[in-house]
């Protein structure tokens, strides 16, 4: 544009030039050339600015590019940073990680440590050992969590007493409306103190009529239903998963009322068991002196050729503030060949509780005790929770002329949990015993023993 804009000028020169007469070209020439050098110097000008502008423009342009790549890529980038929080799996803290993926997915890695020690004093002449004993009492390691579609899992393994042990191995299913199928290794449904956690117990060990009558893990199928304050049970079982393939059969049903009466939670509970035997088996039952380190076993039945076997448990429990009390009863009954009688035979417990610290309470949850969480945990400015619980155990396994003893014990005990996942327990019983499996030398087979335990515990 700026050498067309030259040409026209400098042609308007060249022919005004001829126009003019050769005596005023003459006179006028230094001027025309004064105003073209002029205009040649202006065009100089124009043409070097429109250069610098074009310049600007394309750099204007180029960085509005660079702008634009650069808001697309972040955008890009902030798009796929949301996709991928939206896709990251979650993790809570509720004693291990939970982690919680998408579409139902969780996983929680789940384990107990109890080391246990004390000492058990028998009168002399019993043939049994006395002395201070320690044992790691459960080592487990396992996994629980939910799957897409309404399915659960939970699994462990104990490593205790050096040996491998499966305790849970549970595939459940969600199917709405409060009811849960399970199927697996499991606890059938007997006893509120069989049921639960041996983290949550108020003594060393559960009750003795729960180890006297063989109560253990099953493989099996099981429905549960809860609806409000009612809770029902069921399931068929085989034997524990150490003893398969077993032909041993049964059926288990439990059925619970928990009511929340003002501030107080009640329990009350019965079930029911049947176990078919195979031809020829025999049923042993026995309990150790309150603790499990001691083989000692100062009530048994020995072996007893059986049939089946049926059982009746009936429950009764109550929380209140600070306060607790729970009892229970089990009838088991040996179905033996013809000919011979069959016993029954017969173990309960009362329990009373009361924690010395404020604001603490006995944990509760789907029918059986739970976690007690301290008000003022240790590490949080307090001391934890401190409980002192007493309870009166019996068992009687004589019956139908079969002397296996009768013990009865008195117990105290001393529950410290610095934590909600921490404790350490102190428990002394002494043991009444009539009819003894043992005899000390002079024939006397009624007689007491003490025994004494301390537990240090941690879970996760």
């Amino acid at each position: 544009m700026k050498h067309a804009v030259f040409a026209s000028a400098l042609a308007l020169a060249v022919a005004g030039g001829w126009a003019m007469p050769a005596a005023a070209q003459s006179a006028e020439s230094l001027s025309v050339q004064q105003e073209l050098a002029a205009m040649r110097a202006e065009m100089q000008r124009m043409s070097a600015r429109i250069d610098q502008l074009e310049g600007e423009l394309a750099a204007a342009e180029a960085k509005a590019d660079a702008a634009t790549a650069t808001a697309t890529s972040a955008q890009a980038a902030a798009t796929a940073a949301q996709a991928a929080s939206a896709k990251a799996p979650a993790i809570a803290f509720k004693g291990a990680p939970e982690v919680k993926g998408d579409k139902g997915w969780t996983f929680k890695p789940r384990g107990r440590l109890q080391f246990d020690a004390g000492t058990v004093s028998s009168p002399d002449g019993t043939g049994q050992g006395d002395g201070f004993t320690s044992e790691a009492r459960r080592i487990r390691i396992g996994a629980s969590g939910d799957m897409p579609g309404g399915f659960g899992y939970k699994f462990e393994v104990d490593f205790a007493g050096s040996d491998v042990a499966v305790t849970d191995a549970i595939i459940s299913y969600d199917a709405g409306g409060g009811l849960t199928v399970s199927a697996g290794q499991m606890n059938n449904f007997q006893s509120l103190e069989e049921l639960s956690s041996s983290l949550h117990t108020s003594m060393i060990e559960r009750a003795a009529f729960t180890d006297a009558f063989g109560f253990q893990r099953q493989v099996g199928i099981a429905a549960e239903w809860s609806g409000g304050d009612v809770l029902v049970q069921a399931g068929l079982f085989g034997d524990n998963m150490d003893n398969l393939p077993s032909k041993r059969r049964g059926v288990d049903g439990r059925l619970v009322y928990m009511p929340k009466i003002g501030k107080a939670q009640l329990h009350l509970g019965a079930s029911a068991h049947y176990k078919d035997l195979p031809a020829g088996s025999t049923v042993r039952y026995r309990q150790r002196p309150l603790v499990h380190f001691t083989p000692d076993r100062f009530v048994d039945t020995r072996g007893l050729a059986a049939s089946s076997e049926i059982g009746l448990g009936l429950e009764g429990a109550m929380i209140s503030g600070p306060f607790h009390v729970a009892a229970e009863g089990f009838w088991q009954n040996a179905n033996r060949p013809a000919g011979l009688t069959d016993p029954t035979f017969f173990g309960g417990y009362a329990e009373v509780g009361v924690f010395l610290t404020k604001g603490d309470t006995r944990g509760y949850k789907d029918g059986k005790f739970d976690r007690t969480k301290p008000r003022s945990p240790v590490g949080s400015g307090g001391t934890g929770s401190l409980q002192l619980n007493a309870r009166y155990d019996y068992l009687d396994l004589s019956d139908a002329g079969i002397l296996g003893g009768t013990q009865n014990g008195y117990l105290l005990s001393l529950v410290w949990k610095p934590t909600e996942y921490t404790m350490l327990l102190a428990n002394y019983g002494r043991l009444e015993y009539d009819n003894a499996a043992l005899a000390i030398p002079v024939g006397d087979r009624s007689y007491g023993v003490d025994a004494f335990g301390v537990r240090a515990q941690i879970d996760f």
